[in-house]
């Protein structure tokens, strides 16, 4: 059975949502009743990386529980204000595989777009909460660069549009977009990488799900749901629209210390994204961003987890436990 979320944000639009985000660490904690001992350290944290919430996204958190799991994922701590040695503002070299301005290009035969350096949300473990995207975030004629590119390399057949998140671009920015890539004769496959049918369900409109449908590009949309509680009935609604236009749904999950590193956590997660039809393809292990040190799961508990995970699942629900390292030609499994 989908939950329901505890309180009901009705909008006009997924756009309203959007503009109406949580930003202010001083709301949140009203809003959560949540300590205010820990608000001093939440705006210093705030000042580096800053708070974005959804109020749909807030619905599904429990009120005055600091150790929630959803709350975990966007509550500024004083814990990112440090970070061990090894941990940068990098952490997969992405600048060195930054050819163009909006474009990285990694690995064989799949470029990256970073359609819109925007979220809806801010979760305090991103790898690219350093990254620069006012040098990453073209004018519609900036974006000519990004797209010869790939028309110039006949061994480019998936583009991956990210961000930020890539559906926080206007439907007619996106529809644009994907006219481009349409007429790009060796481009085969869209692949979307996004939090929003998660974060801000509302945005899967049928108005968008309508311009998706018309490219001729197989379709496959990763999201990015960390726990079970993260899937309440909107998100099963903007999924089902996704589902009914042959869209490939996946999932890809970060193991997060306080939040899923628990194999009955995930083993739940599973089974209730295969219900709303998305199967489960990665689970990453934490990069070592700047701030994000809290977060991570010793090696060993990660095995312990993965191993745990093989006994209660069949093997298509096990997600693929990877690390990326910077410079691999491909993900790296654990």
């Amino acid at each position: 059975m989908i939950p329901r979320t505890i309180q009901t944000w009705h909008i006009k639009s997924w756009q309203e949502e959007l503009s109406q985000l949580v930003r202010s660490p001083a709301e949140l904690f009203e809003r959560l009743n949540l300590d205010p001992s820990l608000l001093p350290a939440a705006n210093k944290a705030a000042e580096a990386f800053p708070l974005r919430a959804t109020h749909s996204y807030l619905a599904r958190i429990t009120p005055g529980d600091p150790q929630d799991p959803l709350l975990r994922q966007i509550l500024p701590l004083g814990a990112e204000l440090t970070s061990p040695e090894d941990y940068s503002r990098d952490p997969l070299h992405e600048r060195e595989a930054n050819p163009v301005p909006g474009l990285v290009h990694k690995y064989a035969g799949r470029v990256l777009l970073v359609a819109s350096g925007a979220c809806a949300i801010n979760c305090r473990y991103c790898f690219r909460r350093h990254f620069p995207y006012a040098a990453n975030t073209p004018s519609r004629e900036d974006w000519q660069a990004a797209l010869d590119y790939i028309r110039a390399d006949p061994s480019l057949e998936e583009v991956i549009l990210s961000g930020g998140d890539p559906l926080a671009v206007s439907d007619k920015q996106f529809a644009w977009l994907l006219q481009q890539l349409d007429a790009i004769p060796h481009v085969t496959r869209l692949r979307i990488h996004s939090r929003l049918p998660i974060v801000l369900p509302s945005r899967i409109s049928p108005e968008w799900v309508a311009i998706l449908r018309s490219s001729r590009l197989e379709k496959v949309l990763v999201i990015h749901a960390n726990h079970p509680q993260e899937l309440d009935a909107s998100v099963h609604e903007a999924l089902q629209r996704l589902a009914a236009i042959g869209v490939l749904l996946l999932n890809q999950s970060v193991l997060l210390a306080g939040v899923n590193d628990d194999p009955a956590v995930l083993a739940d997660l599973s089974r209730r994204l295969l219900s709303l039809g998305v199967l489960p393809y990665y689970l990453h292990l934490l990069d070592k961003v700047d701030g994000a040190a809290h977060f991570a799961v010793p090696d060993d508990k990660a095995e312990a987890i993965k191993q745990a995970l093989m006994q209660k699942l069949p093997g298509y629900l096990v997600p693929r436990m990877v690390r990326e390292v910077a410079g691999a030609s491909s993900k790296t499994p654990f």
